[in-house]
């Protein structure tokens, strides 16, 4: 199964393809009830890995075994997978690509932030010379074999985004992604200056970028949604909720109804990861020389 032309195929057709981000196993097994594509959002894997913000504590194979145990658990499952900068130098950004490859990846996303990284939404963004990113990216692509590459800028000078998105169209990447643009009609200026590339739009709860719903970004020439925190805010706010309520009660449990989740329930989701219960691949008949 060629993962790679899989999402390409899937951003090639009428609409956004909606991809959800996931921060660990658990996640992951129930954005896969919902949807058919997840991110690997560095953001949710710095909170949920290490504990710490999303500002360059990842290691690269600490992702690719995440990676990999994604794919081993969601085999039908579109995986584009956020690599930061590449891990600052072009031969690791090259090699993690063709590791991430192995693992069966559907695509990466690489930025042109420099050290010290920050979160696509806040402030105190520092991006490279645009040369420099543009050399690293190249080496990226050419390392590649199928892999789906998003070009992502994290320029805020508006002169600067267009310069850049410009230049990322031009290259052979896969995708566009400017992070953190902070209105539609920036949206649409971006559109524009990259021609027929595909354009992906980052949405994150709280981030600088405006609330759309993916029929208005279909409207909007916007091929790829990607959702980084839906899975994480919402586990931080319902975790933190759950032990509240336990606490007034001093460590009651509250009543099981119809409604909650449960011993059972929670076994029955992650039971549908056994490698042994998914689809196997049809049985080609062999071929035999006619006489």
């Amino acid at each position: 199964m060629n993962h790679p032309n899989r999402l390409r195929d899937a951003i090639a057709a009428d609409g956004t393809t909606p991809l959800i981000g996931v921060f660990d196993m658990f996640s992951a097994s129930v954005a896969a009830q919902h949807y058919d594509g997840m991110f690997v959002s560095g953001f949710g894997f710095a909170a949920s890995h290490y504990g710490l913000p999303d500002i360059g504590f990842i290691a690269w194979p600490d992702l690719v075994h995440f990676v990999q145990r994604l794919r081993q658990a969601f085999p039908q499952q579109h995986l584009l997978v956020d690599i930061d900068d590449g891990y600052v130098d072009p031969e690791t950004a090259c090699h993690v690509v063709r590791s991430l490859e192995q693992v069966g990846a559907s695509g990466v996303i690489l930025e042109d932030q420099k050290r010290p990284r920050r979160c696509g939404h806040v402030d105190g963004k520092q991006v490279l010379p645009l040369e420099e990113y543009l050399e690293k990216l190249t080496m990226v692509l050419e390392a590649r074999r199928d892999m789906v590459v998003v070009a992502r800028t994290d320029a805020t000078e508006e002169p600067e985004i267009l310069r850049r998105a410009k230049a990322l169209a031009a290259t052979d990447c896969d995708v566009v992604l400017v992070d953190g643009v902070r209105s539609v009609d920036w949206i649409r200026k971006v559109r524009d200056v990259i021609g027929d590339k595909p354009l992906l739009f980052n949405q994150i709860a709280g981030g600088k970028s405006p609330r759309l719903s993916l029929p208005e970004l279909g409207e909007l020439g916007v091929d790829v949604a990607i959702y980084s925190t839906p899975c994480l805010f919402a586990a931080q706010s319902a975790m933190d909720e759950a032990l509240a309520v336990l606490k007034r009660d001093d460590g009651r449990l509250p009543e099981f109804t119809s409604s909650s989740i449960g011993v059972a329930q929670s076994l029955e989701l992650l039971e549908k990861n056994i490698s042994r219960h998914h689809d196997r691949p049809p049985v080609t008949a062999p071929v035999t020389a006619g006489r």
